[in-house]
């Protein structure tokens, strides 16, 4: 664990970058109110209202009419307000990363590329907006002519997770803005601050604030039941735990609110004997120790062959052992925090098990002591498939490797799960990658590529992984409705 003193200056960026969130406060929360931690020290560093579910009908109403009016402003006007914002947003991208690194907990570094990675969302809408899909055919009849367009789908509820605070905001509201629709916004309770401050910076941008409704609160429960009770909810967009979404597509049945899922995980990463060693280590590494490991398309289970296997565990253990744990804002560090106290004690659990089942800790394996939420970058060989390990999204650094001869098994394996959102395939042969990629049940699969996610691609997974895609032009397609217009063709003489 890294012991660097965090410089004077640093701390003090660190700190304006939270006092110029609107609103900021960081007194002892009182009723209706919570605080925000730092993962890295448990020290509060701010407190926010916990709003009641009366307030988020209410803001609602405000997003719904926002959004009549925002709709029918011209495609080219939404295009530079959004290519404004992104212009804004890579402005403050020192501000909004201190944040994200405060309340959540990644490096700096991994903050700042959180930063571009959210703006480009708002950039490629700003752009995809202006390819408007539509057609125009002859009805087979040959009495009319169908057109067809789309037009804004109406109020959305937005849900966001905390481990991507500011970029699985922008991947809902940009093409929410794009198409036409208003939203109301719910950040999780572990990470709100990000939100407001991109919401904050959008609205300089020349985003009508009443169209971008934010609601905190500790009672998601709440929240849902209430607004998804509501008649002009049209669209719900919710990003977290499979069981919650499938709690939440029963309360937007009730009014057939259209909804897009993107849900849990349990990623396979595969390495066949004929993978270049290096690049498959160094992708294994980027794909599980991503965001730490709290990531949805993470890679969860390691299976290398036979061939491969000892000098791939080597590789991954050295490197693994060289992270450097510590506080986020610290410059000299690889890994920070953990989001709270819940999820360092399901890592010593894991690891416990999976060491008792005989599985071998290559490296790391322990949480360091004193303050924060810190657990090393582990590896764990020859896990056997009783070990909870195996079976469980991790959501942490812990690289859990199992052993396989061959393709038929591996397939077998990968796919034997519920989920299916993300895949990796490391291999030298374009045949094996691209047959191998066909097989799996995963909604993406990184082909010799351990970072696989674009604004530019339709992200979303397969199976109880979720339903619709975010990003690229099917994102878009999520906020608005298919119409078609029969004009019928009076013949002339």
């Amino acid at each position: 664990m890294s012991l660097q003193t965090i410089p004077s200056d640093r701390l003090r960026e660190a700190d304006e970058a939270l006092a110029s969130i609107p609103g900021f406060s960081n007194h002892e929360p009182g009723a209706n109110e919570f605080a925000i931690l730092d993962p890295s020290t448990e020290e509060r560093i701010a407190t926010l209202p916990s709003y009641s579910p009366e307030y988020a009908v209410e803001q609602l109403g405000v997003a719904d009419e926002a959004g009549h009016a925002w709709a029918k402003t011209t495609p080219r006007h939404r295009s530079n307000v959004l290519h404004n914002a992104y212009g804004i947003l890579i402005a403050n991208r020192e501000r909004l990363a201190y944040v994200i690194s405060r309340e959540m907990g990644k490096t700096l570094a991994e903050a700042q590329g959180e930063v571009q990675y959210a703006a480009d969302y708002v950039r490629w809408y700003a752009e995809e907006l202006l390819r408007p899909a539509g057609g125009f055919r002859e009805n087979p009849a040959g009495n009319s002519t169908i057109l067809t367009r789309r037009a804004p789908i109406g109020l959305s509820v937005l849900i966001a997770p905390w481990n991507f605070p500011m970029a699985m905001i922008t991947r809902k509201i940009a093409p929410a803005i794009a198409a036409g629709c208003g939203a109301v916004i719910k950040p999780a309770k572990l990470t709100p601050l990000t939100t407001l401050v991109t919401v904050d910076l959008l609205a300089e941008a020349g985003i009508p604030r009443e169209l971008m409704r934010v609601v905190t609160t500790t009672d998601s429960s709440a929240f849902s039941e209430a607004v998804l009770a509501d008649a002009r909810v049209r669209k719900l967009s919710f990003t977290g735990s499979t069981g919650v979404g499938s709690a939440l597509m029963e309360l937007a049945a009730k009014n057939v609110v259209k909804s897009s899922m993107e849900l849990g995980g349990n990623a396979p990463l595969i390495v066949f004997d004929d993978a270049d060693l290096e690049r498959a280590v160094e992708g294994a590494y980027l794909a599980k120790l991503r965001n730490g490991g709290q990531s949805c398309i993470a890679a969860n289970r390691i299976f290398v062959q036979d061939g491969i296997a000892d000098a791939f565990a080597e590789g991954l253990a050295e490197k693994m052992a060289q992270v450097r744990v510590g506080n986020s804002i610290d410059e000299n560090v690889d890994l920070g925090p953990l989001i709270d106290r819940r999820a360092v004690d399901s890592m010593a659990q894991l690891v416990s098990d999976a060491t008792d089942k005989g599985a071998e800790l290559r490296a790391g394996g322990s949480a360091p002591e004193g303050a924060g939420y810190f657990f090393e970058a582990t590896v764990l060989d020859k896990v056997p498939t009783s070990a909870d390990i195996a079976n469980t999204e991790i959501f942490g650094p812990i690289a859990a490797i199992s052993r396989f001869s061959s393709q038929e098994e591996v397939l077998a394996a990968a796919n034997g799960t519920p989920f299916g959102l993300a895949g990796y395939v490391f291999t030298e042969n374009l045949d094996r990658a691209l047959n191998v990629a066909d097989a799996l049940e995963t909604g993406l699969v990184g082909i010799n590529n351990g970072v696989p996610s674009s604004a530019a691609a339709p992200f979303g997974g397969m199976k109880q992984s979720g339903q619709g895609r975010e990003g690229s032009g099917e994102g878009l397609e999520e906020y608005q409705e298919i119409r078609f217009y029969n004009i019928a063709r009076r013949e002339t003489y």
